[in-house]
């Protein structure tokens, strides 16, 4: 399936960057897109939300003016992330103001999204929507989404359990739109592989928290770099739903790992913690099976310049064996 017309030409590596809760800011996001991958932040990271505005404003305006000053480059679109759920009571304002600025891509998260799709297919937008299973995926379907992310086991944050061969393949039967696959991935071969699966795009987060740009702490990252995909913790305690955590910043935080609660999921409390003190994505750090493949912290430019690299080997290695083959 052809990727949106809002991405075509424009792009790199076929990759977005999944929208991290405080992680994602400006610095992050305009990196990513100048580098010619999408960039995305989710909403509520801008604190007031008068701020989101402001973000908005300046992402559009220096992405404008690095296209016409480098006529040549493949600078890709930016994207938001909108928690469609009752908890989020700046949904609408933080909506209108997207289509105020008219975001390019608005990737949407929990209840079928019909509201927003909507308003953003309005102005010309495109809207994806993340999801777990086959179920959810169809209810996305239905409200008339751009493009489904298929977020399957290892992914980072809010994850689900399923290998990306049965989502993907499940997706497609049933859905002819893009599809945008999320999971353990951290290199330009992980893409490829992606893309060999069946889906359009790949989308990673977990890998450009270890970026210069991104808003994380030095012990974060530093984290990240000496863990292994074993030190994932999968719990719904945190946030209320299930999602996938270090290891060591549970242990950290006076827990043990291993023998964590279940969430009650009324106190669903996106951004801000769930059901204890301790607060998902400040406290308790968000991250993918993809640790497994992160060893150093590098400007965002470098790491998709290493990944670019990494996708054309892969691909010249898959083309010289069919080649052998045949």
């Amino acid at each position: 399936m052809p990727i949106p017309a809002t991405l075509q030409g424009h792009l790199r590596l076929p990759v977005i960057g999944a929208p991290m809760f405080i992680v994602s800011t400006p610095a992050l996001v305009l990196a990513q897109c100048k580098a010619g991958i999408v960039g995305s932040f989710p909403a509520l990271n801008a604190r007031p939300a008068s701020q989101l505005d402001e973000w908005l404003a300046q992402i559009t305006e220096e992405l404008g003016a690095y296209r016409r000053a480098n006529p040549r480059a493949k600078v890709a679109p930016f994207a938001v992330n909108q928690i469609v759920h009752a908890s989020n009571d700046r949904l609408e304002h933080d909506v209108r103001l997207c289509v105020q600025h008219r975001v390019p891509i608005v990737i949407t998260s929990l209840r079928p999204p019909s509201e927003v799709v909507s308003a953003v297919h309005g102005y010309g937008g495109v809207v994806f929507h993340d999801v777990i299973n086959l179920r959810h995926a169809e209810k996305a379907a239905a409200q008339g989404v751009d493009g489904i992310i298929a977020v399957c086991a290892g992914a980072g944050g809010h994850a689900g359990v399923l290998s990306p061969f049965a989502l993907v393949k499940q997706i497609r039967e049933i859905y002819p739109g893009t599809i945008i696959l999320s999971g353990a991935m951290s290199t330009g071969a992980d893409v490829l592989a992606a893309q060999a699966l069946g889906a359009d795009l790949a989308y990673l987060g977990s890998r450009f928290i270890a970026t210069e740009e991104a808003n994380a702490s030095p012990a974060y990252k530093q984290m990240l770099i000496e863990a292994q995909a074993e030190d994932i913790v999968y719990t719904s305690l945190f946030s209320g739903v299930a999602g996938n955590y270090l290891r060591g910043s549970v242990t950290q935080a006076g827990l043990d790992p291993d023998k964590l609660p279940e969430s009650d999921k009324t106190k669903m409390n996106f951004g801000s913690g769930g059901n204890t003190a301790l607060k998902a994505w400040k406290d308790i750090w968000s991250a993918g099976q993809s640790v497994s493949g992160i060893h150093e912290v590098q400007t965002v430019e470098a790491l998709v310049n290493r990944m670019l690299g990494e996708y054309e080997a892969a691909r010249a290695c898959i083309n010289s064996g069919v080649a052998a083959i045949q």
